[in-house]
């Protein structure tokens, strides 16, 4: 029997797994590093935590995750051109006593079983409307495009010193990392606009990680975005974790298969809810494994983290994986 690393590997390969990987198994997430340990983050049915860049978030019950408040009391950035007096990234250069917890987690983690992982969220994308607001956001693409290139410059100049520490201090082999890139129907900006303003950061951010040590590199985006599976793989995704049904997954692993591997396919707003059943959650499973197959492809839930919104859903999904891979992996 495979490791669940080797499983990993088989599947995104194009190889010979046995079984199929299970949602999040083949990742440990650290989460113990200084920044992620000190910067304030709102838990379920918090409202108005405000972070170390300024950005106050609310998590209402009901919800898959926080997100941040833009009325006029607490939008960061009100107009883009006051971007270098109103944005301040905050520190990443601890002292080396406030890595221990990380580093002690770190070396505990078996990496025959599962990929060391470090998180990133939110990306630059969704950075940029954290501090102004979506619409705001998206005029500046058109209005200022010369402050947006030089504001997306500082967060990605930021991004390369927070790799550098987790790079330098807990040498991870795998990154997660989150940055919503469309809604369930389109990208928020097309194609064209993606090259020129996201793609060269990551092209930076994801290439540095992989000089560093990182052999994997999954991003999240529970989204469309179909468009942008090109730009995935010129940046260095490994794995686009949170693919959506509004994608058209059988075609892009045909298309894609041995560039970059899909995971989600099962929609959380379709399992994940008030009501939710087993019988509805088994057959979304099935219906996703048959369909989308064995390789190049990781049955899983939308949302971007080994959870779900109501208890137990999470957990029966993964135990309707395994019960496929006896059904399908005979």
């Amino acid at each position: 029997m495979l490791t669940k690393r080797e499983n990993l590997l088989e599947t995104i390969h194009g190889g010979h797994p046995d079984r199929f990987v299970n949602q999040f198994e083949y990742l440990h997430m650290i989460y113990q590093d200084p920044y992620d340990l000190t910067d304030p983050y709102p838990e379920y049915g918090q409202k108005n935590i405000t972070n170390s860049w300024g950005i106050t978030l609310s998590w209402p019950e009901g919800t898959p995750g926080p997100f941040p408040v833009h009325d006029d009391a607490h939008k960061v950035l009100k107009d883009i051109t006051e971007w270098r007096e109103k944005v301040k990234a905050p520190n990443v250069l601890f002292p080396e006593s406030d890595w221990e917890a990380a580093i002690k987690e770190t070396e505990a983690i078996d990496r025959k079983e599962q990929f060391a992982c470090v998180f990133i969220a939110p990306g630059i994308f969704e950075r940029l409307h954290y501090l102004m607001g979506m619409e705001d956001a998206m005029m500046n693409f058109y209005e200022e495009p010369e402050e947006m290139h030089d504001l997306i410059k500082y967060l990605t100049d930021w991004e390369l010193q927070f790799a550098d520490t987790l790079c330098s201090h807990l040498h991870p082999d795998a990154l997660f990392h989150h940055d919503d890139w469309g809604s369930q129907r389109s990208t928020f900006i097309s194609p064209a606009m993606f090259d020129e303003f996201i793609l060269p950061s990551y092209k930076q951010i994801y290439g540095y990680y992989k000089e560093h040590g990182v052999q994997l590199i999954v991003h999240h985006s529970d989204s469309y975005a179909e468009t942008l599976v090109p730009e995935m793989i010129d940046m260095g995704v490994d794995i686009w974790q949170g693919v959506m049904t509004t994608n058209n997954i059988p075609e892009m692993i045909k298309k894609y298969g041995g560039k970059i591997t899909f995971m989600g396919g099962i929609n959380s707003a379709t399992v994940d809810h008030p009501g939710w059943t087993r019988e509805e959650v088994k057959a979304e499973v099935q219906r996703a494994c048959k369909t989308y197959g064995k390789r190049f492809y990781i049955p899983n839930t939308t949302q971007g983290l080994d959870m779900s919104t109501f208890e137990g859903v999470y957990e029966a999904v993964s135990e309707e994986i395994d019960a496929m891979s006896k059904v399908m992996f005979e």
